[in-house]
């Protein structure tokens, strides 16, 4: 397996970068996670745009955009496969051992790991941590990933693949790696940007092919939903089946269903929408 580290590919073995790099002291970095099949990326641009919004949002140097679609290039056609989470990571580069940054500039490594094509329905769980709406970090898709580690170990522990999150005043935001979608009396639904969640590229994408309203919505709308859905990166959109101990036995219900073949349909007739 070979990546890309500050210029160019070397091999995961013996890759490295500085013990002292502020992404891995203090989590002062940014990173996007692409699909790629069978060495072709997908929605890249919008990837790409919302790297460079994380930079400016952290006050790190804007990325070169053509390099990181030149080192995208490089690793997948060192590691053929037929499907990849392809990883671009974006950090504040070796630093001080505090929360100051240093000056020599920022390391970039791009990886790619072979994964399978998700189930069409998953479990889920909520969880007691809330996402913070106001935060500095709020909007931005950074390595600081601590508290999405502890919530996503909570749900393996309960046989779940996703863990969801309110936020501060009690309303649905979002899922440690996911957005989340509901079904209420017909409606298809999304919580906003404002809620404090990330602004999912899949999720951007199911909005606009499905016609989902974004609104406010408390976090018992989970208790009342018809369907429940996920959209993300890896997951594209996938049906929920049980939210905590609560059972969906029918996902994909018809709404969940029909996103899910739009979503396929209009994502397979162009890779870069």
């Amino acid at each position: 397996m070979k990546l890309w580290v500050d210029g160019g590919l070397q091999d995961a073995a013996t890759a490295r970068v500085s013990v002292l790099d502020h992404g891995l002291t203090v989590g002062d970095g940014i990173f996007e996670t692409v699909k790629a099949t069978r060495g072709r990326t997908f929605a890249l641009t919008r990837h790409l745009d919302r790297l460079a919004r994380s930079a400016r949002g952290l006050g790190l140097p804007e990325p070169d955009l053509d390099e990181v679609r030149r080192a995208c290039a490089a690793v997948l056609d060192a590691n053929p496969m037929e499907l990849g989470r392809l990883r671009i990571t974006y950090t504040g580069g070796t630093s001080p051992l505090g929360s100051e940054r240093g000056d020599a500039g920022p390391t970039l490594v791009v990886a790619l790991g072979e994964c399978a094509r998700r189930p069409d329905s998953t479990a889920v769980i909520t969880v007691p941590w809330t996402r913070n709406e106001r935060g500095a970090l709020t909007g931005l898709k950074t390595t600081s990933y601590a508290e999405n580690v502890v919530a996503l170990a909570r749900a393996r522990e309960h046989g779940a693949s996703e863990a969801l999150f309110a936020n501060t005043v009690g309303q649905l935001c979002e899922g440690t790696g996911s957005n989340v979608f509901v079904v209420l009396e017909g409606r298809l639904l999304t919580p906003p940007v404002s809620s404090g969640c990330l602004a999912g590229i899949t999720r951007a994408l199911a909005v606009e092919w499905t016609g989902a309203e974004e609104t406010d919505l408390p976090l018992d709308v989970l208790e009342r939903a018809e369907e429940v859905f996920l959209t993300s990166t890896l997951r594209d959109v996938q049906a929920v089946h049980r939210i905590d101990g609560r059972l969906l036995p029918d996902a994909p219900g018809p709404v969940t269903a029909k996103a899910m073949r739009v979503f396929d349909e209009r994502a397979a007739s162009d890779l870069d929408p």
